[in-house]
């Protein structure tokens, strides 16, 4: 099931997190590009709970995934040429789309994304967009199964610590 995230949620969210960070550094490859204690964190958790966007997977009680859909557009959006013309609330952001790694490879992140397709569409947004670091190979891979088209590629100064080249999907709705 995926429902909207409470507080009671927030120390397994945060636990997913730093179950792909340890997973990269033992046994990699690196698809993230995140840094432990500066993204995402607890606090990255909370902040979206507080929001009202941040969505669980849970399964008998131990969340699987966890995703921000909210329609927040990073200032580097505007490089992109966006082939699906929105505007503000007319565009649902997926962030920080994750998927526990002993869960990994069950499908759980194409049905947390047709989740966040769906509540978009509820919400009234004509169009997805989001980004992921180009060495999420995964990711890369999965978005343009599922109906995403690259809009383009920008250098990203990801929350003032880490310049990325993240890669950028959008999907009408």
């Amino acid at each position: 099931m995926i429902r909207l995230a409470a507080p009671a949620d927030l120390p397994q969210a945060a636990d997913i997190y730093e179950e792909i960070l340890a997973h990269e550094e033992a046994a990699g490859p690196v698809y993230t590009n995140w840094q432990r204690g500066k993204y995402p964190t607890l606090d990255t958790a909370r902040q979206a709970q507080e929001a009202g966007t941040l969505y669980v997977g849970e399964e008998d009680g131990v969340l699987w995934g966890v995703v921000n859909l909210n329609s927040l557009q990073l200032p580097e959006y505007d490089a992109i040429p966006w082939s699906i013309p929105a505007d503000g609330e007319e565009v649902g952001v997926i962030h920080t789309l994750c998927i526990r790694p002993s869960c990994a490879g069950r499908g759980l992140a194409q049905q947390m994304v047709a989740f966040c397709e769906e509540e978009a569409r509820r919400l009234g947004r004509k169009v997805i967009r989001l980004d992921t670091w180009e060495g999420n190979l995964p990711a890369n891979r999965m978005y343009p199964t599922l109906g995403y088209r690259c809009a383009g590629q920008a250098e990203f100064f990801f929350m003032g610590f880490v310049r990325e080249n993240l890669n950028c999907y959008e999907k009408a709705l």
